[in-house]
């Protein structure tokens, strides 16, 4: 029986030499493969209050509506700085070579609303920071961090343990 990993394409150096590109596109493609994923990263939160789903831009999208749909909640995304049509709170955070800044409509989520956060990948954890902080500032009480890969030599599953969240994954690589 095929895993979720199984799905999963690797392309070597992609965007740079050395780095190992996890595509979760020919996952996604696959229907076996991408009900895989949505029913496995579901299950543990099923029975569980959840208020709204929250996605990561991109993939998180794809990933965060399927899993809202199935637990008939909200969704809502957190995208890149200037992608959203609405006043927005604004969330900077750390990348390999400089800075980036996610955001958030400010009035997204109401305080003590329990939330998902959902993603693709786990890789050093900054955009997880980033939106985590989002969702906190607007009173937001995160239920758990779920994703389908975990690049743990990356350390981003580790920083979001010290912030005190609950992250699940459904596969690991090694290396970056």
């Amino acid at each position: 029986m095929k895993q979720v990993q199984d799905y999963i394409r690797t392309i070597p150096d992609f965007p740079h030499e050395g780095i190992m590109f996890r595509d979760v596109t020919t996952l996604f493609a696959d229907p076996r493969g991408f009900r895989l994923a949505i029913d496995q990263m579901l299950h543990p939160y099923v029975g569980i209050q959840i208020d709204k789903v929250v996605g990561l831009e991109a993939r998180g999208f794809i990933l965060g509506g399927a899993i809202a749909h199935q637990l008939s909640v909200g969704f809502v995304p957190i995208r890149k700085q200037g992608k959203l049509p609405g006043k927005t709170i604004s969330q900077a955070y750390t990348l390999e070579y400089g800075e980036a800044v996610m955001e958030l409509h400010d009035d997204a989520i109401q305080p003590g609303e329990k939330i998902l956060v959902v993603d693709d990948l786990l890789a050093t954890g900054g955009t997880a920071e980033a939106s985590i902080k989002l969702i906190e500032r607007l009173g937001g009480e995160i239920i758990s961090c779920a994703f389908i890969i975990d690049l743990p030599a990356l350390g981003g599953r580790t920083k979001l343990a010290k912030m005190g969240m609950d992250v699940t994954v459904l596969c690991e690589f090694e290396g970056e």
